[in-house]
């Protein structure tokens, strides 16, 4: 019968062949990270620069560098995972996160769909403030527009559409003027 002695023996030297046989992946995993920052960080200054250059609005600068930035942390932390043995777990993570992003597009589609038209309708030249116009049923001076909506005055009152709405049919009146 095994002593009290001889078990913990056992099972303090097991653990630490388990962390001599792994600290070659280990090592390798931390590697990889350090060189996938040095990466990660390199192509989102690329794009910073590229969308700077399409664009004098430091938001979508920073949004676009945010979105690349989670994909490329995203497939890093899961390329990691499988570097270092643990690819069930980088599997099940892909997975679990493919259907997290289906769901959450799914949710947000009108919202995706109206920061896409805003930002048609904010680079549009025909369409800007202080045009009149008519999207749908409403009849108004443009006051404003925005990522997600564009606010028309009409009469006394501010009328909100959202912008996949104006973005489908519209129709610039004649030009204004300051007495208007």
């Amino acid at each position: 019968m095994p002593t009290v002695s001889s078990v913990v023996n056992d099972t303090v030297q097991g653990f630490v062949d388990g962390i001599v046989a792994a600290l070659p992946k280990i090592l390798a995993g931390i590697v990889f990270l350090v060189i996938a920052y040095a990466v990660i960080r390199t192509v989102l200054w690329g794009v910073g620069v590229v969308v700077s250059r399409t664009t004098d609005q430091e938001i979508y600068v920073q949004f676009a560098r945010t979105l690349i930035g989670v994909f490329l942390w995203f497939g890093a932390i899961l390329a990691f995972l499988t570097l270092v043995g643990l690819p069930s777990i980088a599997a099940a993570l892909g997975t679990a996160s493919g259907f997290l992003a289906l769901g959450v597009s799914y949710a947000l589609s009108g919202m995706l769909a109206d920061a896409v038209a805003g930002i048609y309708l904010l680079r549009d030249p025909d369409f800007n403030p202080g045009d009149r116009v008519v999207a749908g049923d409403t009849d108004g001076t443009v006051s404003e527009i925005e990522l997600r909506k564009t606010r028309f005055d009409v009469g006394d009152d501010v009328v909100v559409r959202a912008n996949a709405e104006v973005e489908k049919k519209w129709t610039k009146k004649g030009e204004t003027t300051a007495s208007e």
